[in-house]
Parts: C-alpha cells; structure tokens; sequence
C-alpha cells in the first residue's frame, strides 16, 4: 500500500531527526577509563613492575607509575603524580615491613626525614609557579650524575651501625626539606633523593639506607595523597589497584637486595639513576623545542 501524504511528509523530518541522535550518540564520550578492563590490567603491571623496583631501591616507584600512567593510560601529568602518590602508601608499608624483618630500617632518621620533607614539599609547591622548570630539570640530572659516579666510588657496609647525634639529627631534617623541596618542584619520588644521600654523606648502609627511605616516604605520601584528593588530582581506583598489585612484587624486590653484593647493589642504583637522568634531559630537551 502507498504511504499516505502525511507520513511521506514525517520521512524527512523523522531521518533527520534519527541522524540526529545518531551523531549525538557518535559523539558521546566512551565510558569512564576506571571501569575498562584495560586500565585494570595496565595498572596491575604497572604496580607489580614499580613494586618489584621500589623494594629493591628503597624508592616510591613514582618514576616509573608517572610516565607509564601517561603513556598508557592517557593521564595527564597533575592527576599521574598525584594517582603514583596514592599507590606508594601501601607499596612503602610492605616495603618497610620487608626490610625491618631485617633489622635494615632507622625508625628515627626516617621520622626526622618525614617531618622534614613534609615542610620541603610544602616550599616546593609555592616555589613551583615561581622557578624555571626547565633550569630545575638540568640541575636535577647534574646531581644524579654525581651521584652515580660517586655510587662506584664510595661501597657501603652492610655491617654499620646508623648512629644519631644532635648534628645528625639536624642534618637529617634538613636532607628532609631539601627532599620535599625537590619533590614538590620537579615531581619526583624522596627515595631517589635519600637512598643515595643516606650511604654517600651518612655512611648508611645500603639496606639501611633502602629502608629508611621507604618508612620516609609513608607519612609524606599519605599527606600529599590528601591534598590531592582535595584537588581532584587522584584517580584513586587506579592508584588502589597499583598499590595493592605493587605489594606482591615489593617483598620480592626487597628480598633481592638483601642477596645481591653491596656493589652489584649499587651498580644496579646506579644503573636505575641513569634511567631517571636520561627521562629528566628528554623532558628538559622537549620543553626547550616547544619554547
């Protein structure tokens, strides 16, 4: 039967209406990334991969989740740091438990570093809008580099006691500040700061050293994850599962340290410092270029 005026008369409207909501639909946004089973698995490699090497450095694993969280995911760089800063809560407290087993952590100076960084890293946020990012990158890779020569020259031993002093104690408050300085400023992790500086000017051991940064770096992570939270800078489920899957590689990067000679554990230090150096002049070199 042919159709009647009135509908031939509704066709064109009725199409372009139906194109309508089509395109709408086209244009819809995907579906939240925490809900995807890609972000899932992504972020569970990522944690068991920055638990693995926080144990073994005594480090956040910041640098690693950062990049990564950016380069798969798709985060910009604020929520990146601040979702990292959420995961290194749980992944520092088994790393802490893992070498206290030990006897390998310095409860004091490690509350001494804490109460120190959490005044550095507020001096660092209000100093960021303030400095030049790009001067602070150059002189970051300028101490690394130091620091990895002066990790194959200077061999902890595993054997000292870490004794405090009164000018030990102001000296590890102050190493604090400058730790929460740099932290806030440049966005990377306390660990890569006071691992290397506890063994060269403090004659840590390096498992001592390792230890003392993790237990450090809880109290600050828990304050700036607040902050965040406040901020919106937090993608918490993200970072609840890196951290929970972090855990189950942290005790195992932990045990591997304690194994390895204190050389081969430097050099391997030294090794991961090159790393952070090298991903620090790229950044550096790619702000330059868009300047």
């Amino acid at each position: 039967m042919a159709p009647s005026a009135a509908s031939r008369r509704s066709t064109p409207a009725a199409s372009s209406a139906g194109g309508a909501v089509r395109l709408r639909r086209m244009s819809l946004p995907a579906a939240p990334a925490s809900r995807s089973c890609r972000l899932v698995l992504a972020c569970i490699g990522i944690g068991l991969l920055s638990g693995f090497l926080s144990g073994l450095f005594g480090v956040g694993g910041g640098t690693v989740i950062v990049p990564l969280l950016v380069l798969l995911l798709g985060f910009d760089q604020r929520r990146a740091a601040g979702t990292s800063l959420a995961a290194i809560v749980p992944t520092s407290a088994v790393g802490v438990i893992s070498y206290a087993v030990h006897g390998s952590v310095a409860w004091i100076p490690a509350l001494l570093l804490a109460a120190g960084a959490v005044v550095g890293a507020q001096i660092g946020t209000w100093l960021l809008p303030k400095v030049s990012q790009n001067a602070l990158r150059w002189g970051f890779v300028a101490f690394l580099a130091v620091v990895v020569v002066s990790l194959f020259i200077v061999i902890p031993s595993r054997g000292e006691p870490f004794d405090v002093a009164w000018y030990t104690a102001i000296a590890l408050v102050a190493l604090g500040v400058v730790t929460g300085v740099v932290s806030g400023l440049i966005g990377v992790g306390g660990g890569i700061v006071v691992t290397p500086v506890l063994m060269l000017a403090f004659g840590a051991s390096d498992l001592i050293a390792k230890g003392t940064s993790l237990l450090m770096m809880i109290p600050t992570a828990i304050s700036g994850t607040v902050g965040n939270l406040r901020r919106h800078n937090v993608d918490l489920a993200a970072g609840l599962i890196i951290g929970i899957a972090a855990c189950a590689t942290t005790a195992l990067g932990a045990w591997v340290a304690t194994i390895v000679d204190p050389f081969v554990g430097n050099v391997l230090l030294a090794a991961y410092l090159v790393f952070i150096a090298v991903q620090m002049a790229r950044k550096a070199l790619t702000a330059r270029r868009a300047r």
